[in-house]
């Protein structure tokens, strides 16, 4: 390990933690024992006894994150634990109650201690089964968020537990493999996922067009993002099925978005958006985008770039005034006014699911409210040349071409500045599988703004409004991030389409689901692949997964 991320390897503790532990020692961890329970799949949470649903002791809040303290045992949420602690002296530590992670007040960071692991994870093993020597102690096998126990816990050289029999997940897909939490990294691990599982990007790194070993940035000593990008697709299509910590990539994305570099919670949206810019930066694609009809070449731009078309049109002359500006994801906006809250949806699931109607927000509705005509204010007059001064005007959006990946941002956080507030949008969205993005290029919007069956447009030949949908318009999708909670104290889950199939990937836990999960769920990021992307990725994959076992013997982990 380089001296330059040396200091991942041993944090510093701390000091309110220790302080603690000079005070009570870890009794105050082995009190929490019977408070622990372990429920599917491995989660431990904390239990109260006689309380089922436990709120917080200053505003009663239950739907916030509940923290509890270790030395009085008063639960608060995220929005009163720095009062606690403020009142009583001494309280700085905490558990996290649906997490069992602990959790400094003072700090307002989580915060990892091995001693405390050894008891839950003691209470994790019991719970699934296995057995656990007396006496022993439990090396962590988590990081600083728990994980499924799939591989053997190991003392030393030596191992202490088998796990029971799960065959069944060795015939998960291969590439498929759980991440890490590092510490409120979920934003990271859904991205992560649905990028790993991305046509383009994957046959890129598995082919070694960015290979590690020959990057120069790599043998200067210098952070490459894109190597650790290459470290991680090795990983996970290594065949190992034990879960991954991805600490080099967040430390290279910390020192290029040094705003962004702290433990708490960030928006997966965002980290999208600055994942993909670092990858055009390092991969020395510096040049501008369409600058002199020359498009960037590096395997973000190429995956995820397309063109919208913005006209802006005279109302008193018609004249129109046409720009281009190149996307690699568009944002919609979701109408919660009489919409289906995905509660509604859990519970109509198995009599159908909700049916369509005019109140229920679709992605085809967010798709027609982002290229519908809008008129602009008096404040965005229109300097019409051809009426020699400013006119009203109105502004019309339409995708000019289409990108190979296709990422649709649904924007379930509004933030008011006049008002000062924040809220989450939590209503149900309906998308489809398969997608038709025809109805939204230019060529259709403004062959229906000019009411011309058959449309001449920009030299590309003709558009016939009544023919079928061109090949690269039809997509289908292989991600869907969600976001569930409340705005301040979410998480993020993101379900992966491989092989027709859906899986779960919620950090380091993995499982297959149903259709109808994947439908109720809160969608936030939604990726689709052109349809003769993800027939070709298939036969390309099958080569390179044979080609990758002399490759990637071992992952790097």
């Amino acid at each position: 390990m380089s001296a330059r991320i040396s200091f991942l390897k041993n944090p510093d503790p701390c000091n309110h933690l220790s302080d603690y532990k000079l005070r009570y020692g870890t009794d105050g961890y082995k009190s929490f024992n019977n408070l622990f329970r372990c429920f599917n799949g491995g989660r431990i949470k904390i239990k109260l006894q006689g309380i089922d649903i436990p709120r917080c002791s200053y505003c009663s809040v239950y739907q916030k994150r509940l923290y509890i303290c270790l030395i009085c045992r008063s639960i608060s949420c995220s929005s009163h634990i720095l009062l606690h602690t403020q009142l009583n002296k001494g309280h700085d530590i905490a558990i996290d109650v649906e997490r069992s992670e602990l959790y400094c007040c003072a700090c307002i960071d989580q915060v990892y201690d091995s001693e405390f692991d050894e008891v839950v994870v003691s209470k994790q093993l019991i719970g699934l089964g296995m057995s656990v020597k007396s006496g022993a102690d439990v090396v962590a096998v988590r990081s600083n968020k728990k994980r499924r126990l799939d591989s053997q816990l190991i003392i030393g050289s030596k191992f202490l537990v088998s796990p029971r029999d799960r065959r069944e997940k060795w015939t998960f897909p291969l590439g498929l493999r759980g991440l890490n939490n590092l510490g409120s990294t979920c934003f990271m691990n859904a991205v992560l996922q649905a990028l790993v599982h991305a046509p383009p990007l994957r046959n890129f790194w598995l082919s070694g067009q960015h290979n590690r070993d020959l990057c120069p940035r790599r043998t200067m000593g210098l952070l490459c993002l894109p190597c650790d990008l290459d470290v991680i697709f090795s990983a996970m299509f290594s065949g190992d099925r034990t879960p991954y910590s991805p600490v080099h990539l967040l430390y290279s994305w910390w020192q290029h978005s040094t705003n962004l570099a702290t433990y708490e919670q960030q928006d997966s949206h965002e980290f999208f958006i600055s994942l993909l810019d670092r990858i055009h930066e390092n991969e020395g694609k510096s040049k501008c985008l369409y600058q002199d009809h020359e498009e960037c070449q590096c395997i973000t731009h190429k995956a995820f770039s397309g063109l919208l078309r913005s006209d802006v049109t005279c109302t008193t002359c018609g004249s129109t005034s046409t720009t281009y500006d190149p996307f690699i994801d568009i944002s919609l906006t979701l109408d919660s006014v009489n919409g289906f809250s995905p509660a509604d949806c859990r519970k109509n699931r198995y009599s159908g699911g909700p049916s369509v109607n005019a109140t229920m927000p679709t992605l085809s509705g967010c798709l027609d409210f982002f290229t519908r005509s809008e008129k602009l204010g008096p404040d965005q007059k229109l300097n019409c040349q051809s009426c020699g001064e400013k006119r009203e005007s109105s502004k019309q959006m339409s995708i000019r071409r289409l990108p190979l990946l296709l990422c649709l941002h649904v924007k379930r956080f509004e933030h008011s500045l006049t008002r000062k507030t924040s809220r989450k949008i939590d209503s149900y969205l309906q998308y489809p599988f398969r997608l038709n993005m025809s109805p939204y290029l230019s060529s259709s919007i403004i062959g229906k703004r000019f009411g011309n069956r058959i449309f001449a447009f920009d030299g590309e030949g003709e558009y016939d409004s009544s023919s079928s949908s061109s090949p690269s318009a039809e997509f289908e999708i292989f991600a869907v991030v969600t976001h569930s909670g409340m705005l301040e104290s979410g998480h993020y889950v993101t379900y992966l389409r491989l092989k027709g199939l859906w899986y779960r990937c919620d950090d380091a836990w993995i499982n297959e689901v149903e259709e109808e999960v994947v439908r109720g769920c809160e969608c936030y990021m939604l990726f689709y692949a052109q349809e003769r992307v993800i027939q070709k990725a298939h036969k390309e994959l099958s080569y390179q997964v044979i080609s990758m076992a002399d490759a990637f013997p071992f992952a790097d982990c």
